[in-house]
Formats: C-alpha cells, structure tokens, sequence
C-alpha cells in the first residue's frame, strides 16, 4: 500500500510519528509525508518514507499574497501521485484540509471526538477513535493501526527509525548536550541550576554543548558557557542536529522537541518535567528517562506559571518557576549519571 501521511509540526509532534510510521512499514506500508519544511530530513531519513514533500505554512501564513506562487508549487507537487490512503495525524483544520487536495481512495483522520479541532473531522471519509488521555506516541500507533487495518501490539519495543547505526556525524563520546531552550516560559529550568549543572559535568570530564534556537537562548547559552564551563554550539538545520545526536554521551534537557529527537536517536537522554505532563509527552526511547516535579499544582499544563504561594528556593535565592525547586542540579546530575551506567 502507497499511503500519504499529513503530520506537518511541530518538531515533537513529528518525532512522535516515527514509530508508527515502522509499524505500519512492517504491514507492507510505504509512506510520502507531507512535513513542515524545518523538519524534513527527519522524514527523509525514516527508511519506510520515499519522498518528504515540505510545506512552509509557518513562513507563508506571515506574507499569505507573495507566498501563493510557492503554495501553488507545494500543490502541484501534492497531486502528482495517486495514494491508496491519506492519512491526516494531526487532527488541525489546516492539516485536514492539505489531506483533502491531495489525491487518494480514501481520507482518514482521528474520529471527531478525539480529534484536536472538531472541524477537522468533516474532511475525513473515516475517523479512527483513539482516546485522547494517554501518550502522544501511543495514540498514534492507534491510529495507524486503526487507519492501515492492522492490530497494534501495545508490548512492541519503540522504533523510530533513526538509530545510532545510521549516523554518518564523528562522535562526541565525551560530550553532554544541554537542551536548556522550551517554548514555554513555564518549561525552562531556572538558568542558575545549568550553570551549576555545567560544572558538576565538567568536573566529571563531560565536555558541555550548548545549543540555542533564538537569540535569548543564545545569550542564556553564553552566560551558562562563561559562568559554568561549555561551548556554544552554531545553529544547524535538523539534518546536522541528528548527526550531532548520534554521537554524543548524553544529553539533559526541559520537555522541547529536541529532547524528543535525542531521545529518538537512542541517546541517553534525562528530560526535566515541571508544567507538562510525562504520561501524555514524555521522552520515550531507548536509554530515555523523566524527573519530574511533584510539585502541588504540578503539572498546571499552562504556558506561564500561576502559582502564587509561598516562594521556593535553591542556595537562597527564588526557584522560578517554583516547581522546580526540587530538581536541583545535585538530583539532576546524579539521575544522568544513574541512566548512563543503565545504557553502559
């Protein structure tokens, strides 16, 4: 079977996909996928994916009137092939509607109520029910399963489809990455801790890599390098990000979709879990671990934090956001060491 799968963002959300992705594969599967332009070398890279056609909705929808030559590109590529199935699995109105203009039998999508946007459901000929309070990944292997006519095995082992075995990058065996960024003010670890988490690393012979998406992270990322020992890394598109995963040591960081692809890439990797939930996305993977906060209000799921308690410190000073206070960088340290003698 020739499928079309639409899982366009974001980075998380398209690193969740990929174990479905080979499940459905080993059911005789083959998969185009429709991808947000930033991250199509990681649906390049899966072996079940023949072509990623990328889609730069996040840069067209800022200049929608000079962008309509390219959207009317990314269309003509989108018919150029017949599917046997197109499979919508990410559940937005803007997702369904790509599904829609493409060519295929038959369209799918989650059923209505268990969709992300309700209106989505109307351009599906099928929706697939799969309950919505359980983990990212699992839900879509349901849908998959549920979309390809197969039985999912909930026991089956994890594959993304991106193991160390494929890397072509040199290694970084005594490297640690510290994914300090989140897209939430509520997810970043407060910047004191990492740079007291950068010495304990450097102590223990750990050369520390410091990435950064945008220039705040940057300048976080400089400070925790001048303050506690590292290197600031230079941005690199997601094809170099996935060589530089699969050579290093470990990697440490608050719940983003680098983690995520860390995780992915079978890196020993410890995601800090403060406002979001690990039930629903916690990094899942060979060598991949959760510390999070049982913090009372913990996790709020909310962008910002809202708690206006009684304060929390760490050597004196104010923890924000206040949840983190009991993932000090001693506990966070001796958890990494603890998963790195678990990988060895």
């Amino acid at each position: 079977m020739k499928a079309l799968l639409v899982k366009t963002s974001s980075l998380g959300d398209v690193v969740h996909a990929l174990p479905a992705v080979t499940a459905a594969h080993r059911h005789g599967v083959r998969f185009d996928w429709v991808v947000e332009e930033a991250y199509q070398a990681i649906a390049e890279r899966h072996p079940a994916v023949d072509r990623a056609i990328p889609i730069a909705w996040r840069r067209w929808r800022r200049k929608l009137v000079r962008s309509r030559g390219a959207m009317g590109a990314f269309l003509a590529k989108l018919g150029t092939q017949e599917y046997d199935l197109v499979l919508d699995a990410q559940g937005l109105v803007k997702s369904a509607m790509v599904a829609a203009l493409a060519r295929g039998a038959e369209k799918v999508g989650f059923a209505r109520g268990d969709v992300r946007e309700a209106a989505a459901a109307w351009f599906y000929q099928r929706g697939v029910a799969v309950p919505r309070q359980q983990h990212a990944i699992d839900r879509q292997r349901q849908l998959f399963a549920g979309a390809f006519g197969y039985a999912q095995d909930a026991a089956e082992p994890l594959d993304f489809g991106l193991s160390r075995r494929e890397s072509t990058g040199s290694a970084c065996r005594s490297a640690c990455l510290f994914l300090h960024g989140g897209s939430w003010p509520s997810k970043r670890w407060p910047e004191a801790m990492w740079i007291e988490l950068a010495r304990q690393a450097a102590a223990a012979g750990f050369e520390v890599l410091l990435p950064w998406g945008d220039q705040a992270e940057r300048c976080r990322a400089e400070r925790i390098a001048a303050q506690g020992g590292g290197r600031t890394l230079p941005a690199m598109d997601i094809g170099e990000w996935i060589d530089l995963l699969q050579g290093v040591r470990l990697t440490v960081g608050v719940d983003s979709g680098l983690a995520h692809l860390a995780a992915a890439c079978a890196v020993p990797t410890l995601a800090l879990y403060g406002s979001t939930a690990p039930d629903l996305t916690g990094c899942r993977g060979e060598g991949a671990a959760t510390l999070a906060s049982t913090f009372p209000c913990a996790p709020c799921l909310s962008r910002t934090c809202r708690y206006r308690g009684p304060g929390r410190l760490w050597r004196d000073e104010p923890v924000n956001p206040p949840c983190y206070a009991e993932l000090t960088p001693e506990r966070v340290w001796a958890r990494a060491l603890a998963l790195l003698g678990a990988d060895a």
